[in-house]
């Protein structure tokens, strides 16, 4: 093992140094400076942040991972693609139609996947560029959404690991759960916020290259434009809660080893595994149970009246995986050898 893959401990046993990937140095704190671990109050007992209680330092651990995640390079490559898709979509349709021509995967079956072949809503873009939120929400969920998910899910705790700083963030007493807590509450902002880049990014497109107005919705009906993009809101709510419980598993996996390419090629490989049986026939029992079956159920939310049944199915799903894999990551990082 090199010097920089250690990280020297002081006669305290405190560490005094060691790798600092993707965290702020300083000449006082060392690696991971911008974290609550890493500085005290005036007075304060060494490791202790201050007598402040648990809570706002969970807290202050959450907003140190956040910004630690988010500032990442390849986090900002990973949304940045993410964004990049409904421009595609949108140029692709645009160009498709620039000649009067019709666009492919007209209507929309009972699951939300379009009968043509193409995303869902796609025939609908050219009449109203609003539909282009829901036609890059069904693109991007089924490969690019989770993909994202598992890169970020996976790296939460192998990641540490295999840069050297996982000893250091546990030296402080801060506790292997409210870690555990805060990489996954991490997890879930990132879903919120790549959800909101591919609706946003979406909504923009729409409004440049297409006309908005009135939705219509699968029923048949007409609802106005104000509350056409309440359910463009509601639905990528309701996108970034189904990516919950791959979330889980991505963070299970990363505590199961110290290589973070390793966590996260294993977390897209059962995401992978996943969909491929959820799309067998012969395994219709068991569908009711893989994270992704009820992934595109978001498509109700453009019902006239709403169907809740299938949503409520998927988020029921979701905190199922969440709860048993959530569980499952608890039970591991609390009893790793984290010096092994």
């Amino acid at each position: 093992m090199s010097r920089d893959d250690t990280t020297a401990v002081d006669p305290a046993g405190g560490p005094v140094g060691g790798p600092a990937a993707d965290r702020e140095t300083g000449p006082e704190t060392g690696p991971v400076a911008d974290r609550p671990e890493a500085g005290s109050a005036p007075g304060a007992e060494p490791g202790r942040p201050g007598g402040a209680p648990g809570a706002l330092w969970t807290l202050g651990l959450f907003r140190s991972e956040l910004l630690v995640t988010l500032r990442r390079r390849r986090t900002l490559a990973l949304l940045a693609v993410l964004a990049a898709v409904p421009v595609l979509i949108g140029l692709a349709v645009r160009i498709e139609t620039g000649d009067g021509g019709s666009v492919g995967g007209h209507g929309e079956d009972g699951d939300g996947r379009g009968e043509g072949g193409g995303p869902a809503f796609v025939s609908q873009v050219t009449n109203n560029g609003l539909f282009l939120v829901f036609a890059s929400l069904a693109a991007t969920l089924p490969v690019f959404l989770p993909m994202a998910v598992g890169v970020v899910a996976g790296d939460a705790i192998a990641g540490e690991a295999s840069a050297g700083t996982l000893r250091y963030l546990l030296v402080a007493p801060a506790g292997r759960a409210r870690l555990l807590l805060a990489k996954y509450l991490t997890t879930l902002v990132f879903c919120l916020v790549a959800t909101v880049v591919v609706a946003a990014s979406a909504l923009a497109v729409g409004a440049l290259l297409f006309p908005l107005g009135g939705v219509t919705t699968i029923s048949g009906t007409t609802i106005g434009f104000g509350a056409g993009l309440l359910r463009a809101v509601l639905v990528a709510a309701v996108v970034a809660a189904s990516l919950s419980g791959l979330a889980a598993l991505g963070l299970f996996v990363s505590t199961l080893t110290s290589s973070g390419v390793t966590a996260m090629a294993a977390t897209v490989g059962l995401l992978i595994t996943a969909q491929i049986l959820d799309a067998i026939p012969q395994l219709d029992a068991v569908h009711p149970y893989l994270f992704p079956h009820y992934w595109l159920s978001f498509s109700d939310l453009l019902r006239d009246p709403v169907l809740w049944d299938g949503i409520a199915r998927n988020l029921g799903l979701q905190l199922l995986w969440t709860a048993v894999f959530g569980s499952a990551a608890w039970a591991r990082f609390t009893s790793r050898d984290i010096t092994a």
